[in-house]
């Protein structure tokens, strides 16, 4: 009878069913978020470019096609171009040149025939703002009946069916918008003036459907008239003349052949559902084929040699690009940062179960079995719990973030799940090279390193140090993204490596005069903590990685906040601001004082207009009280300056006034400034004639980059109560207070001012979903980075738990308390989890000193190189630095504690067996 075998993995499985849940956890876990990642990143960065192209005009985004007749076609050819059979092959073909990946939303797109100019129309009933003549512009647009609906009348028809260039009188249809300002009616008949007179008969008004939309808005002045002006010299009045739009029937193009020049139009409107971030550089080539390149000539062949294409699209492409290609880099430090941190816990898990299984393997090999046999058994027993956790987790990511791309997800899904079945088969391979009957202890370090690993580790040092110098030189944006995104694991490293040679050194030197110490717990600890060895490398490099990730994180989000704040507050001047045209009631600020949340209302009257005697200079002036307005600039750190500077001099009032409005033209009066105003007219004093043709002389003794009441880099602020009474009422308030209320303070304004709130233009900053998108992420990656490091620790901690515990049962048996216990494992956890708090703390202050000269977080913080506040700067947050260290020292203490009570509760007999190597 043969005897049966059981099969390895189902033995595996059975004998540890908790170690293999928690694995197939951990895989699940860390596949759905290395999935999760590049999926969550594309649906941002393709709603931050739809946005990019829907924000845009549409006569921006569109690529407008126009093709003039053929100047050496005969006249019957010209009319047939312009047929709707004709324009509807053209369609087709202009469509068919259009190449992948830019996709034509069909529905929105519209061709026809127009005039390339507006004609003058002769009729006395239609707007003559300054008697000029109202010019109407002819378009026989396809396809209007499914984007108009009547409101009155019908839609126009050719007389007879048919027209040709001979024809004089066509009908047309306007938007209720153009019978509204135009004074329009169904029946009224426009002549247009231009090669010849055409008679035009309006048959009806439309509503547009979708009047937004890239059909109507291409050419808005065929849904809107505009009001436009005269081009003449600068500051000489220019006449206006309304210009409105006449929609002809589809059949009517020909008509206009004998009227003025016409064109043939294709107004293409791209699909903002098939643009995706990835195909950035796809879209700008095909952008530029259909303006000059490969699609052009195609349309020269078919639609004529006259055919122009022209479109915005590419330079909301370029723009879009260059946010993305400047966001992209840190988004990638977060994920490189995490991804390290989740890849060590995987090795670290497979290391723990290979230690806990030393005596099982060393025993199979002791019995014959091979190295590659060994290996191939753990890799399939691992494989089996981590295959299918791996796969759900893809799964999970898959459903959970629909609509971007599969395989960033599949082979980072893929990634995770090949590091968890590999950990364990070879770190047991390279424990278990050779067969040992016995193993040493495992507490027990070399007293030196092997040259090979001392080689190896000065090479990463070396290695590492000149990638951050490199990066440090050339900067996140000239090509060095990929060191960006290696920068917190390259600090890691070379932190990790020397602290793991360093740290022991002084612990060992303490141990000897710790032996003079009464008792044996302090010289114990430090014996026991001194001791180290290569595996104590991965979990430092998991908790430094995670460090440096959460300070540079950390960095990046409060750099990012505190220049929209500073940002906001420049252009608002306080946390609110109500401002008017007129001089505000004198009631008001009492008003808005009673708003909860403001604490302060500092009134200032500002002249916009004021000018320079000789009226060639504008210059902003603000009449402030000084006190009120210097302690305001204080509070805001907006040119703070000392109240008695600005105070108007002695003798500076005039009449019987005092107070408020009381100066005279000749009183000098002091003044802040900007420094381009005050390099404009130095310490000389100058006259300033107010917008109500009163003068004051000024003299600048003050000069500061920014003002709380006045925004621009021209401005002037002077004592109010030293102008001319009344020349310079207040109308504008300055508000501070905390959580102010926009409802609230609109109702106490009353409508009398514009409410303006630093929160709400804070929030205008934000315009692209790929900012906030990258916020996010950068928030959930530093989140996800530190529970896997505080897992490392764990797990660090749990790979020594057996041999701590039998430290301590064989120590009760020689009289050691459970307190003297307790106090042995928290002092021996210190050494090592101090090290790496301050280690961590000092790590990331480097990398952000490092790296800090090569981010620009300029356009993560407000969507555009350019800012009011210059260049937005990396700088060491003190509160992402603390906190981590903080918690992993109270980690590592709670641990300690915890596992000496566990251990306390359990009698010193289940620990010691006989035969244990611990």
């Amino acid at each position: 009878m043969t005897p049966e075998t059981a099969p390895w993995v189902r033995t595996r499985l059975r004998a540890a069913p908790g170690a293999a849940v928690a694995l197939a956890v951990l895989v699940a876990v860390t596949a759905f978020l290395a999935a999760a990642f590049p999926r969550t990143l594309d649906r941002y960065a393709d709603a931050g470019l739809r946005r990019a192209v829907e924000r845009a005009p549409a006569d921006v985004t569109g690529v407008q096609v126009s093709a003039a007749p053929d100047p050496g076609a005969d006249a019957r050819a010209a009319e047939d171009s312009l047929r709707p059979r004709r324009l509807a092959a053209d369609h087709r073909s202009v469509l068919g040149a259009v190449e992948r990946p830019l996709v034509v939303d069909e529905e929105q797109s519209s061709y026809g025939v127009r005039v390339t100019d507006g004609l003058p129309s002769p009729e006395k009933w239609l707007p003559r703002p300054d008697g000029l003549p109202a010019e109407m512009v002819l378009a026989a647009p396809q396809g209007l009946d499914g984007h108009a609906r009547l409101r009155s009348g019908r839609l126009p028809r050719v007389p007879g069916g048919r027209a040709d260039a001979s024809t004089t009188r066509v009908e047309a249809a306007v938007t209720e918008e153009t019978a509204r300002t135009l004074h329009v009616k169904v029946g009224s008949v426009v002549h247009v003036v231009g090669d010849r007179e055409l008679t035009v008969r309006v048959t009806g008004i439309l509503t547009p459907e979708r009047p937004d939309g890239a059909y109507w808005s291409v050419a808005p002045v065929l849904r809107t008239p505009s009001l436009r002006r005269v081009p003449g010299p600068a500051g000489a009045p220019s006449p206006t003349y309304w210009v409105g739009g006449l929609l002809l029937a589809p059949e009517a193009g020909p008509a206009l052949l004998g009227s003025a020049p016409v064109a043939r139009y294709w107004h293409l409107a791209p699909d903002p559902d098939a643009l995706h971030s990835r195909d950035l550089d796809p879209l700008a080539s095909a952008v530029a084929s259909l303006e000059s390149g490969p699609a052009l000539r195609r349309l020269h062949a078919t639609t004529g040699p006259q055919t122009e294409a022209t479109t915005g699209l590419d330079d909301v492409l370029t723009t879009y690009g260059r946010l993305d290609d400047d966001i992209g880099p840190l988004v990638s430090v977060a994920a490189s940062g995490s991804g390290t941190v989740a890849a060590v816990v995987l090795l670290m898990a497979g290391g723990l179960a290979a230690g806990r299984r030393r005596a099982e393997l060393a025993l199979l090999r002791a019995r014959g079995a091979s190295v590659a046999g060994l290996a191939g058994r753990l890799l399939a027993e691992t494989a089996v719990v981590a295959v299918p956790a791996g796969a759900l987790g893809l799964g999970a990511a898959l459903l959970t973030l629909p609509g971007a791309r599969l395989l960033p997800a599949l082979w980072a899904a893929v990634a995770v799940t090949a590091v968890a079945c590999l950990a364990l088969p070879l770190r047991a391979t390279a424990a278990h090279r050779r067969v040992r009957v016995h193993d040493g202890r495992r507490d027990a370090a070399a007293p030196r390193a092997s040259r090979r690993r001392t080689v190896a580790e000065l090479t990463v040092v070396v290695l590492a140090l000149g990638a951050v110098e490199t990066l440090r030189r050339r900067g996140a944006a000239n090509g060095a993204g990929d060191l960006v995104a290696m920068a917190p694991v390259l600090v890691g490293v070379i932190a990790a490596l020397v602290l793991v040679r360093l740290y022991p050194l002084p612990l060992r030197g303490l141990a000897r005069p710790a032996r003079r110490l009464r008792g044996a717990v302090g010289p114990l600890a430090l014996a026991r903590a001194g001791r180290t060895s290569a595996s104590t490398v991965l979990p430092l490099l998991a908790l430094l990685t995670a460090f440096t990730v959460a300070a540079f994180g950390g960095s990046v989000l409060s750099g990012v906040a505190d220049a929209r704040d500073r940002a906001a507050l420049l252009a608002v001047g306080a946390d609110a601001r109500v401002e008017a045209a007129e001089p505000l009631p004198s009631g008001l600020p009492r008003r808005l004082g009673r708003v909860p949340g403001v604490r302060e209302v500092t009134e200032a009257g500002v002249d916009w207009l004021a000018r320079t005697p000789d009226g060639r200079q504008s210059l902003p002036l603000a009449g402030v009280d000084p006190g009120a307005y210097a302690a305001l600039a204080g509070r805001t750190n907006l040119g703070a300056f000392p109240e008695g500077r600005l105070t108007r001099p002695d003798g500076a009032g005039s009449g019987s006034g005092s107070g408020s409005g009381s100066g005279s033209a000749e009183a000098v009066l002091p003044a802040l400034a900007s420094p381009a105003v005050a390099e404009r007219f130095g310490d000389r004093a100058f006259r300033l004639r107010l917008a109500d043709g009163n003068t004051a002389t000024l003299r600048i003794v003050l000069v500061r980059d920014r003002t709380p009441a006045v925004y621009g880099d021209d401005f002037l602020v002077v004592d109010r109560a030293g102008l001319p009474t009344g020349s310079v009422p207040p109308n504008v308030l300055l508000l501070t207070g905390d959580g102010l209320d926009a409802g609230a303070l609109h109702r106490a304004a009353d409508d009398v001012g514009t409410v303006h709130l630093r929160s709400e233009q804070r929030d205008t900053y934000v315009d692209s979903p790929l900012q906030s998108g990258a916020e996010r992420i950068y928030t959930a990656a530093v989140a996800a980075g530190a529970g896997y490091a505080a897992l490392a620790l764990l797990l660090s901690l749990a790979s020594a738990a057996p041999e701590r515990a039998a430290l301590l049962a064989r120590l009760r048996t020689m009289g050691l308390t459970r307190a003297q216990g307790r106090r042995l494992l928290v002092l021996e956890s210190l050494p090592q989890a101090l090290p790496a708090a301050l280690g961590g703390v000092l790590t990331g202050w480097a990398a952000v000193r490092l790296l800090s000269p090569g981010i620009d977080l300029t356009t993560i913080a407000m969507s555009t190189t350019a800012s009011p506040v210059g260049r937005a700067e990396l700088r060491a947050d003190p509160w992402w630095l603390a906190v981590p260290a903080v918690t992993v020292l109270v980690l590592a203490v709670g641990v300690a504690a915890l596992q000496a009570w566990w251990s306390g509760r359990r009698g010193a007999v289940t620990e010691l067996r006989a035969g244990d190597a611990r």
